[in-house]
């Protein structure tokens, strides 16, 4: 199966540059992934597909104000964005510009109340870099970090935290499951009552999820590997719902992936963590899912492909031309699909 396969024309003014002023105000289209047929709703009717017994999975991960803006010692400007947590104040990075930061650069940030020295660069290009700062590394971030927003999206976003799910907790994404941005907390309580359960996952999301697939064959597609966990919580959730015959819907891709990669080979589930690089493709059996929240995805990308391999490729393909025709926004900050 080819990556072009899974291509789509999506006019750029399409893609939705800043958030809608009310979360759940957004456009819901709903996709039978049997029949291939769609129906344009509001993400605040998304109530009228859940069912009581259903258990709603969501992944709590909070996005790192990862963007650091400095200088280096000659006044050169330097863009430094956190990738993952090494340890010992050292962290795998993204620099620019790549070539003046070599080992042994330093950078300051701010009034220099956070600095940085390179100390190697990898065969990937990415830097690691060891911080140097008084107190706690997080809350430095939150007063000089900026949210590393998706390449496409080129508006200055004004408020940081929409950019963050309203049930975000654990901090550690470089980017975020954009699909649990269309919930408020209202929702969340009225979803409740309807008797479907919620339970939370968390996979912290790397910047691969926009890395774009550069192989002909999807086959060959290497992904980059992302910590996931369940708790004991969860775990009973899940199981629960399952053995009373709720359906398991998941909140985004990354949801998804988290239960695909830990979910036991009778279908059950345990507290466990991993990394994982799991590549969904059509041909793929789900041992996990049974419904999906999803936003609309670029074309050629994994995210297109994994929907494909629950909803059918034709499926998918002809509700994109559709939501392309209907003037849907598209991506992080865009309108939203649901899968049954």
């Amino acid at each position: 199966m080819k990556t072009s396969d899974f291509y789509y024309d999506l006019p750029e003014e399409l893609i939705a540059q800043t958030p809608l002023q009310q979360r759940d105000a957004s456009r819901l289209m709903v996709l039978n992934r049997q029949t291939g047929e769609v129906s344009h709703r509001h993400f605040f009717d998304i109530l009228d597909y859940l069912k009581p017994g259903d258990c709603l999975v969501m992944n709590d991960s909070r996005v790192l104000p990862a963007r650091l803006l400095g200088r280096r010692p000659t006044g050169g400007a330097v863009e430094v964005l956190l990738l993952r947590d090494l340890g010992d104040q050292c962290w795998e990075c993204l620099c620019k510009p790549g070539r003046k930061m070599q080992p042994g650069s330093q950078v300051v940030f701010g009034d220099g109340e956070l600095t940085a020295t390179v100390t190697e660069v990898r065969e990937d290009g990415n830097r690691i870099v060891r911080f140097h700062y008084r107190g706690i590394f997080l809350e430095v971030l939150e007063r000089l970090g900026k949210m590393p927003l998706p390449p496409y999206i080129k508006a200055e976003l004004k408020d940081q935290e929409r950019y963050q799910t309203v049930y975000s907790r654990e901090t550690g994404s470089a980017a975020a499951p954009t699909a649990g941005l269309h919930f408020t907390q209202e929702l969340l309580e009225a979803i409740r009552a309807k008797g479907v359960k919620t339970a939370f996952v968390t996979l912290h999301v790397g910047l691969g999820t926009f890395r774009p697939v550069k192989a002909e064959q999807i086959t060959d597609h290497h992904m980059h590997a992302e910590l996931c966990m369940i708790s004991e919580e969860t775990a009973g959730i899940l199981n629960s719902a399952r053995k009373e015959g709720g359906r398991i819907i998941c909140v985004g891709t990354t949801s998804c992936r988290t239960l695909e990669s830990l979910v036991g080979e009778d279908g059950s589930f345990a507290a466990k963590s991993k990394w994982t690089d799991i590549f969904i493709y059509p041909g793929y059996t789900f041992k996990a899912m049974d419904g999906l929240i999803t936003n609309f995805h670029l074309p050629e990308s994994t995210l297109v492909m994994l929907v494909s391999a629950f909803a059918g490729r034709e499926h998918v393909l002809n509700a994109y031309k559709e939501a392309v025709a209907q003037r849907y926004r598209f991506f992080s900050f865009g309108d939203a699909m649901c899968i049954l």
